[in-house]
């Protein structure tokens, strides 16, 4: 188990369906970070932007972005997530894949449709959660609506890392803030989100405001509105771990099923 895991966001403004130049964008980031990274956070639908038009950008798992993350974490011996477009089987994806090292993929679908953009028009919705073991901790990641949705994110897997990656919109940009802080109070965890910046082509502007907050719904790092750049902090499971014994809040969670 390692006690500490450093973790990475990056922050752009994402070309609009251009998955070609968020590569070669993102690949530049990644370049400039130090070698004890652990994991490196990338915005949803990062190699597009939020489109309902998943026809001209969608790919296949053995496509090229994806082999370009798995590049990526075998080249520097870090982890990489971030959601995609992925076509499979006649339906397409919001699709979060997380990457291993050692190469090996994990995924989670989108499991709340953003109706107010018709998402739910256009893309599948995921059933399950994932719950990814890397390095000895515990990770769940979501994805953007998600965030809206404190039982599907309730800690009932005593996950150590809450991530979710966003394409959040300036005008509710204080709910973004907020509900991530809850997120990880209500969960005692860390949570790490990332956002865009920029104007997509349907004319919403994100600021970005990606933060990573502690288990006390804490700051411990954040990025400037509308800043182009990386995120980073350093994660202690030791501190976590303590804080959840002494207070044992999540000893007195209610249970429930979700009926999907």
């Amino acid at each position: 188990m390692q006690n500490e895991l450093n973790i990475v966001g990056i922050q752009s403004d994402l070309a609009w369906e251009n998955p070609a130049k968020n590569l070669t964008f993102f690949e530049q980031k990644i370049n400039t970070l130090s070698k004890n990274t652990d994991l490196v956070v990338l915005p949803e639908m990062f190699t597009s932007g939020f489109t309902m038009n998943p026809k001209k950008v969608a790919e296949k798992m053995d496509g090229k972005s994806i082999s370009w993350m798995l590049k990526m974490a075998t080249e520097n011996n870090f982890a990489i997530c971030g959601s995609l477009v992925i076509s499979e089987q006649g339906n397409f994806y919001n699709r979060l894949v997380f990457i291993h090292p050692s190469g090996k993929i994990e995924t989670y679908n989108k499991r709340h449709s953003f109706t107010l953009a018709a998402e739910d028009k256009v893309y599948t919705s995921g059933t399950e959660k994932l719950i990814v073991n890397y390095k000895g901790w515990k990770i769940c990641p979501l994805i953007c609506y998600d965030l809206r949705f404190p039982i599907w994110a309730r800690n009932t897997q005593n996950y150590d890392l809450l991530i979710f990656v966003a394409n959040w919109p300036t005008i509710r940009i204080k709910a973004w803030c907020t509900l991530l802080k809850a997120r990880a109070i209500e969960n005692m965890t860390y949570v790490i989100g990332v956002n865009r910046t920029g104007k997509d082509a349907n004319n919403y502007e994100y600021t970005g405001n990606s933060l990573v907050v502690n288990f006390f719904g804490e700051e411990t790092s954040k990025l400037k509105n509308n800043e182009v750049g990386v995120i980073k902090s350093s994660l202690v499971k030791t501190d976590q771990d303590y804080n959840r014994k002494k207070m044992g809040f999540l000893n007195d969670k209610d249970t429930f099923k979700i009926m999907l």
